[in-house]
């Protein structure tokens, strides 16, 4: 809990010192233009809406992440970054005209309080959070703690198999 706390920690500094950077190196025109990347809902989008898309987004990145990064049983952790960024790509060319694509509240933050620009700013805390929560729970009880009772193989699959007159490891 203290290492998520440390991560949640260092995302939000990051974004906040981010966009005190750019604020500071970009001409004020630019800067206001777009809100510093400030996100915001697309005419039409209600406030719902746009906790639908931004948890939709979230669910799938964090289920890559998982996937690639996080699980140490994928099957892809040589290419977790390319995995990672291609759907953090893909999100933006759908959500992005949308909602901005935020998919992490630190994404949000750094240029809302820099820039003063609050339009929404819930969307972006609650989508993420039951996305990345659905995506957590489903992943756990899928891949790291599937439905008991395991199957025992040879040990290629994984798996350790008893010996004769050992328990089965839990």
């Amino acid at each position: 809990m203290h290492l998520a706390a440390a991560y949640w920690f260092a995302q939000f500094v990051g974004a906040i010192l981010a966009a005190f950077l750019l604020q500071a190196v970009l001409p004020q025109q630019q800067v206001d233009a777009v809100n510093l990347g400030a996100p915001s809902l697309a005419p039409g989008i209600s406030g719902g809406g746009g906790v639908v898309i931004e948890a939709v987004l979230t669910f799938f990145l964090v289920w890559v992440i998982f996937a690639t990064a996080a699980d140490p049983r994928g099957a892809f952790a040589s290419i977790a970054g390319l995995a990672i960024g291609f759907t953090i790509s893909l999100d933006i060319f759908m959500g992005g005209p949308y909602t901005g694509a935020a998919m992490n509240p630190a994404r949000a933050v750094g240029p809302e309080l820099v820039q003063n620009f609050w339009s929404d700013a819930w969307v972006y805390w609650v989508g993420p959070l039951i996305g990345a929560g659905l995506a957590a729970l489903a992943y756990e009880r899928l891949y790291l703690h599937p439905p008991s009772p395991e199957p025992v193989g040879p040990p290629e699959t994984g798996l350790d198999e008893p010996g004769a007159g050992e328990a089965a490891a839990s």
